[in-house]
């Protein structure tokens, strides 16, 4: 079988969603899987030509995906429904994406089904000092602001991601 490259891409304002998707990366790297990992808006040029499988995320702000991804997986749709995709949110500014499956906000929702997405994970996320925007900054000054990725879980899920990967002939099908 011919060596799997995939692309994780993200949207993020305040960096915590790029660290996600590195900790992807870093998962799929260590299942031997070639990745390039990018911010969603350095792809416009590239295409997906290249690449076997996709991963996108990108960090909720009430609700809704930070606007890189969703100019992404609008701008890329065909090419995106003809491989593996898998997208990835954060946001929760509590426990809640550690203690149990949290559905996908009603706007991503409708991502994933217009992608055909293989799979969604929703991961805590994380709001430190010096985050940008006003709503973050009263969230901060409440002194709400925490770290509550579990880089265990994110992980993991990205196992899942490549035992899938790996399963898969070089046609798509699984074996």
């Amino acid at each position: 079988m011919a060596a799997q490259r995939v692309l994780v891409a993200y949207g993020t304002k305040n960096g915590s969603t790029a660290e996600i998707a590195e900790w992807i990366g870093e998962e799929l790297r260590e299942q031997h899987i070639e990745v390039d990992v990018r911010p969603a808006a350095d792809v416009h040029g590239l295409g997906l030509g290249p690449y076997d499988a996709v991963v996108l995320g990108a960090g909720l702000y009430a609700g809704r995906w930070q606007r890189d991804a969703v100019r992404f997986a609008r701008r890329h749709r065909q090419a995106l429904t003809r491989c593996p995709v898998w997208l990835f949110s954060s946001g929760p500014l509590d426990p809640s994406a550690t203690e149990r499956d949290l559905p996908a906000a009603p706007s991503v929702a409708r991502i994933v089904t217009r992608l055909d997405a293989r799979g969604h994970a929703t991961f805590g996320g994380r709001l430190a000092e010096g985050a940008q925007g006003f709503v973050a900054r009263q969230i901060l000054k409440q002194g709400k602001g925490d770290d509550f990725r579990d880089c265990e879980q994110i992980r993991t899920w990205a196992h899942g991601i490549a035992a899938r990967l790996v399963g898969t002939t070089e046609q798509g099908l699984p074996q």
